[in-house]
């Protein structure tokens, strides 16, 4: 049966397209589609020989990420204007950071929303400069921007108006409500210029934040793609002081698993050794695809959907928040 292995597989050793078929060129391209990682796999395949419509497929996939790839810049240089009369540096997070550095795992990734981290503190004055300068809420219902404000660990996102574009102002990296509670003053207090008035988190705390957003936050939806930042960042800049700070974040056992998976799937380091038990079902749920790209496994997805809840709230505050949203849906 086909599952995402054949992405993972193809990601780690390119030569392993050499025996696809056309049904397997069409299970590989449509996963790779669907978990959001084509533009990757694009250069990881380029100069290989393959069919001629998979050539065009994954030539469009490239330029489409190096097209997304400076729109996410120039959205950080628009949010570092913003921000730069108040004295507020713009901490980039995630695939812009990675642009803007100029790393392994920045090519052909796609880049979605552009995620900074600001000082808490300045979260008041941030968010008064964004709107001034165009961007918009996105979320109109009180309900909703309270939830964001009282328990999460950003703003409510915001887009702007006229180049439709995303920001989502983080403070933290994971939920207020979450049961780990990550030093964000270390992170900000440690972040790295690049030189253009940007930064980014330290080399330890990137795969740090990395592996909570996989492992300790959310379902692990897009979680190969999350999986293959990880591993480059691993192979490109290397582990000196993670275990230090992932033991200052509470992110141990998180940043130890998403090195376990890594290892697993994409042959990071040295680190496929160890890889038993619960890891077993973080892998089907990773690989939980079928040969069209379409979602698999329904029960292993809604479990581990339960569980991104259950490590987002603590049970009395998730029940009140799962009513409440009940009700709001009645209405």
């Amino acid at each position: 049966m086909t599952d995402a292995r054949i992405l993972t597989e193809a990601l780690r050793d390119p030569a392993t397209v050499a025996r696809l078929d056309p049904e397997g060129w069409t299970a590989l391209l449509a996963i790779a589609r669907a978990e959001q990682l084509i533009g990757t796999l694009s250069h990881r395949l380029d100069g290989l020989p393959m069919p001629g419509a998979a050539a065009r497929i994954l030539s469009d996939a490239r330029a489409s990420a190096e097209q997304g790839r400076i729109a996410a810049l120039w959205e950080a240089e628009m949010a570092r204007r913003a921000l730069a009369p108040l004295g507020i540096d713009v901490i980039l997070l995630k695939g812009t950071a990675y642009a803007a550095a100029g790393f392994a795992a920045s090519a052909g990734r796609s880049i979605g929303d552009l995620d900074i981290l600001v000082p808490r503190a300045q979260l008041d004055a941030a968010e008064a400069a964004l709107l001034a300068t165009g961007w918009e809420w996105v979320k109109p219902d009180p309900y909703d921007d309270l939830y964001y404000r009282r328990w999460m660990h950003e703003l409510p996102p915001l887009i702007h108006r006229d180049r439709d574009r995303m920001i989502d102002v983080h403070h933290t990296i994971l939920p207020l409500t979450a049961r780990i509670t990550p030093d964000a003053d270390a992170l900000i207090a440690d972040s790295v210029a690049l030189g253009n008035g940007l930064r980014i988190l330290a080399s330890a705390d990137r795969i740090c934040h990395a592996a909570a957003h996989l492992i300790a936050d959310g379902d692990l939806a897009g979680g190969l793609r999350n999986l293959w930042d990880i591993h480059c960042l691993v192979e490109e800049c290397g582990t000196a002081g993670l275990a230090e700070r992932a033991a200052l974040h509470g992110l141990t056992a998180a940043v130890e698993r998403a090195l376990r998976l890594a290892g697993r799937l994409y042959g990071t380091g040295n680190h496929a050794s160890g890889a038993a038990g619960k890891d077993q079902w973080y892998l089907r749920r990773l690989l939980a695809r079928d040969g069209w790209g379409r979602p698999a496994r329904k029960f292993t997805r809604l479990g581990f959907y339960v569980r991104s809840h259950w490590l987002r709230m603590p049970p009395v505050l998730l029940a009140q928040h799962l009513f409440k949203k009940w009700r709001k849906d009645q209405n």
